[in-house]
């Protein structure tokens, strides 16, 4: 159980950081428009993401606290 907890507040805080210096990515999406008997029309777009800082504070925050509780779980 000690280390599920350690792990778990190592994994929040490693995506607070990336959270933090990293706010916005972005991925591409490839969606069918039109479809006419076996020719397809297809529609490349990329979406934009960001991440709220807050967001990622907090999971600085969890994670600081269950690295810091997870030794003293028996």
């Amino acid at each position: 159980m000690k280390r599920l907890v350690m792990v778990l507040g190592i994994l929040l805080l490693v995506c607070g950081v990336v959270g933090l210096v990293h706010p916005r990515f972005s991925y591409h999406r490839q969606e069918e428009v039109a479809k006419v008997g076996p020719f397809k029309a297809t529609m490349d777009e990329e979406k934009i993401v960001q991440i709220p800082a807050m967001l990622s504070i907090a999971f600085l925050v969890s994670g600081i606290g269950l690295v810091l509780i997870g030794p003293q779980i028996k």
